[in-house]
């Protein structure tokens, strides 16, 4: 099973803060699965978090499930898994402003990787920046994405 991990610095600032949940400067959004949520608890991390107009992601890693060679089948599940993470932050693809990618192997995967984001990604584009890195905190992630958005409806 796929565990979804925090990379963002800046979430675990956030979580570290020393006020409590009802007066917190930020709404966190967090997963619905008993489990998933027993896990992010425990670890102590948010899915996203909602500060004002903005929305950050959490990183959601990909990973080849048991017996899979492909590696697209694998960044379609993670990518379909930050669309449900978006609709429940009230935002769609459309509000993605920012994806940073971080891969353990980014010559091998850039190509497989660019072909299923654009299925979910369009024009006019986000900035991406794309990494290449050594290892990630679940041993069988290949690619770690994090995904900042942002509210047009926002008051």
């Amino acid at each position: 099973m796929m565990r979804l991990i925090s990379g963002a610095a800046a979430i675990g600032l956030l979580a570290a803060s020393p006020a409590s949940a009802q007066d917190a400067p930020f709404e966190t959004v967090m997963p619905t699965d008993p489990e998933a949520l027993a896990f992010q608890e425990a670890v102590g991390y948010s899915d996203a978090v909602i500060v004002g107009d903005m929305v950050y992601l959490s990183g959601v890693v990909a990973g080849p499930a048991e017996g899979e060679t492909d590696m697209a089948p694998g960044f379609a599940r993670a990518f379909d898994h930050i669309g449900t993470i978006l609709t429940r932050a009230g935002v769609s693809w459309d509000d993605v402003i920012a994806i940073e990618t971080f891969h353990t192997d980014l010559p091998g995967q850039i190509e497989t990787f660019a072909e299923v984001k654009n299925r979910y990604i369009k024009a006019p584009f986000p900035t991406w920046t794309a990494l290449g890195i050594s290892a990630l905190y679940e041993p069988t992630a290949l690619v770690e994405i994090k995904i900042t958005a942002h509210r047009s409806d926002a008051e």
